[in-house]
């Protein structure tokens, strides 16, 4: 047994005793994070603008702060990179995690010195959560490989700038340094495929026992791997035994990344945004995440069917129903008010509170009016590969087919299979009757003979890398959206493989 692994023992369980307090009566915690959010802030120019110092309670602040994207903070957050102090939160920000936009270019998010210890401490507590329950600390003995952003660092107003990844790799513990992969020099490597081939070259005779990215690049370093090796992964690394992950639904890439690893090994989910780290796993026996009620965040709900209502309601914790979609928006010592960050969750119990999240708020599929969300087109595939279980998936993302050229229009899934089912049809119509018992809006679009069944479009191999490079997002914290409204992804998809 190493030393790490012999002292985060009882660091586990003060962490978790700790989490206990506040879990077992969130309440409070929100209630006193409001008061201490709106107090702090009540003399900067957002704080003055919209009348801090007249809020009372939760009933004021709704009528004072509406619900905002980047796009409208984004005047004071342009305040704050021509230099100005006291714009969102008192004085500058520590750091701008610089994010991708849709509609906005470059969004930088500000991260404050009081917001962040929820990005550092929660990555933190959600492995010792896993040490407390369990009991298994070895992994932390090991070599620890975070696949992330690039650490470089640029300038913006005074203020440090760069990938959250990047940001949060520069207040790793030193007590894991050590055993830190990779190489700060080679995370400083923007190419990704040539930043993976060198991931791969330092740690490939490493003793590597934790590994930590997004699903579908972990998936891409293990390929690459086995490619160089023609070894699983188990024979690489023997004592590799946690995976942690966010970003993405791990379930359409769970079978195929576990056949890669060549055994079972235990997982841990986490929910880190730039906006805020919002929840992470805290058992292996419950499902969902554990919402982090106490961590200088201040929490809204706005039942996601009333999104884009002119008053929609906003509920805070205490008014939550298990089981409903919800947009979340958060309040938080980082500057943001009323801050829609633009995904779905949806309770899972509220003892303590855990959330799975569900989906984007705007991506979605009501082409015709059946609004299909993420969460069900994700459970549709996990059933529908349950049922064959010959399938395996790399990757896939569904549009609508508006204007045929035959036929009704359709649901467009296109698909890049690892392992592609023996009967395509099959697999077609299963996944279609899935939706189907998802969605009923969908269900009575294809018995009313207004769309027909959903239609696939399989992708070689390599499809879904070649357009992430194609749009400069391949590797890192980047993902492909899993569906939307409109046909540019898919699109693009067609004018790549038809080149």
């Amino acid at each position: 047994m190493g030393i790490r692994s012999t002292l985060a023992r009882p660091f586990a369980a003060y962490i978790a005793s700790s989490t206990r307090k506040w879990a077992s009566n969130p309440i409070p915690f929100q209630e006193k994070t409001f008061k201490h959010l709106v107090a702090t802030a009540k003399n900067t120019v957002f704080g003055k603008d919209h009348g801090f110092d007249t809020i009372r309670s939760y009933d004021d602040f709704k009528k004072q702060v509406p619900i905002r994207d980047y796009e409208e903070l984004k005047p004071y957050v342009e305040k704050i990179l021509e230099g100005k102090p006291d714009i969102l939160w008192p004085g500058k920000p520590a750091y701008f995690a610089k994010t991708s936009g849709t509609t906005s270019g470059t969004k930088y998010i500000p991260i404050t010195k009081e917001s962040l210890p929820n990005h550092i401490n929660s990555a933190r507590n959600a492995l010792l959560s896993y040490v407390h329950e369990t009991g298994n600390a070895s992994f932390l003995d090991g070599g620890l490989i975070f696949l992330s952003g690039s650490p470089e660092l640029d300038e913006k107003g005074g203020v440090k700038t760069g990938r959250l990844s990047g940001i949060v790799n520069h207040h790793i513990p030193q007590y894991l340094r050590t055993n830190q992969k990779p190489s700060y020099t080679t995370n400083c490597i923007e190419d990704w495929e040539q930043k993976l081939d060198t991931i791969i070259e330092e740690t490939l005779h490493e003793n590597m026992t934790l590994i930590s990215g997004i699903p579908p690049w972990v998936q891409m370093y293990f390929d690459r791997i086995q490619a160089k090796t023609g070894k699983s992964i188990k024979d690489i690394f023997p004592n590799f035994s946690m995976f942690v992950y966010g970003g993405v639904n791990f379930e359409p890439y769970r079978a195929k990344l576990f056949e890669s690893i060549g055994k079972k090994i235990d997982s841990i989910e986490t929910y880190p945004a730039s906006e805020g780290f919002i929840a992470y796993q805290d058992s292996q026996r419950e499902q969902g995440l554990l919402l982090l009620l106490n961590s200088g965040i201040f929490f809204e709900f706005i039942p996601a069917e009333e999104y884009f209502n002119e008053n929609p309601r906003r509920l805070s914790i205490g008014e939550v129903e298990l089981g409903k979609n919800y947009a979340l928006i958060i309040n938080s010592n980082a500057g943001l008010w009323g801050y829609s960050i633009g995904d779905t969750i949806k309770f899972v119990s509220k003892n303590p509170y855990r959330i799975v999240v569900t989906g984007r708020i705007k991506h979605f599929i009501s082409a015709f009016g059946e609004h299909v969300i993420g969460e069900e087109v994700e459970k549709a595939m996990q059933q529908t590969i349950q049922k064959l279980p010959e399938t395996e998936l790399v990757e896939f993302t569904v549009a609508p087919q508006v204007t045929p050229r035959e036929g009704l229009p359709h649901h467009e899934w296109l698909i890049e299979f690892s392992k592609p089912p023996h009967n395509l049809e099959a697999f077609a119509s299963e996944l279609d009757n899935q939706l189907r018992e998802l969605n009923v809006y969908y269900d009575d679009l294809i018995t009313g003979n207004i769309l027909r069944t959903l239609r696939i479009t399989t992708l070689p191999r390599n499809a879904f890398i070649d357009y992430m490079k194609s749009i400069g997002k391949l590797g890192g914290q980047n993902k492909v959206p899993r569906l939307s409204n409109d046909r540019r992804l898919a699109d693009d998809l067609h004018k790549l493989i038809s080149n």
